[in-house]
């Protein structure tokens, strides 16, 4: 019997509904894969990035990591990031995290899991740069948001940093890196207003000099 038989059903379900309503929707699907938008997103199953801005099958570039980081080490992230420039030509990057974000809540947290301590410790640096503020926050679940909302911004940045990004600016293309946040509770995405359009915006040690 073959598993997850109801996964198979949902298919061919969602095929003919899509074929009912345009019969030439996987061939033009098949045939063209041009999106304007990278998302860079958690891993959490209650954030589709497609669904939640409303964009179709071949709309939206998607790169899905626990916590939405962009990481200078990680091989996985950086290949997107670059294939989405370079050759699909995005215009916009789009770093979504959201409240209630477990990875952010484990980050702080005493408990260890194991090899994903590690990768949160990306967090924790977050935090440290930002322990100020944070600090005095005396509601935690406030803490947590204002964590969310500041690991988001960081990676904001990180993104612009990397030699990609940079490239592409430096050639003159438009290419522009938010800063977004969703809530789970209301279904609503939220600007936090860290829009990086230009090479000038991001501090003078992380700017590469142009390639020859």
């Amino acid at each position: 019997m073959k598993q997850l038989k109801e996964l198979f059903d949902n298919n061919k379900r969602w095929v003919g509904k899509q074929l009912e309503n345009d019969p030439e929707f996987f061939v033009r699907l098949s045939n063209l894969q041009k999106p304007k938008y990278l998302w860079i997103g958690c891993s959490d199953s209650r954030v589709p990035a497609n669904e939640i801005v409303g964009l179709k099958p071949g709309e939206l570039f998607v790169h899905r990591n626990v916590a939405n980081m962009v990481v200078h080490t990680d091989m996985n992230c950086l290949s997107v990031l670059q294939y989405a420039i370079e050759v699909l030509q995005v215009r916009h990057i789009i770093v979504c995290g959201h409240y209630g974000c477990g990875g952010v809540q484990t980050a702080i947290a005493d408990d260890q899991l194991g090899l994903i301590d590690n990768w949160l410790r990306h967090i924790q640096d977050v935090y440290r740069v930002h322990e100020p503020e944070l600090v005095a926050i005396s509601d935690h679940n406030q803490k947590l948001r204002r964590l969310c909302e500041l690991n988001i911004m960081e990676q904001v940045y990180n993104t612009c940093y990397t030699s990609f990004v940079q490239n592409a600016w430096d050639t003159g293309r438009e290419l522009s890196v938010h800063g977004w946040i969703y809530d789970i509770n209301d279904g609503l995405l939220r600007d936090l207003d860290t829009t990086i359009s230009a090479k000038n915006q991001i501090p003078q040690v992380y700017r590469f000099m142009k390639q020859k």
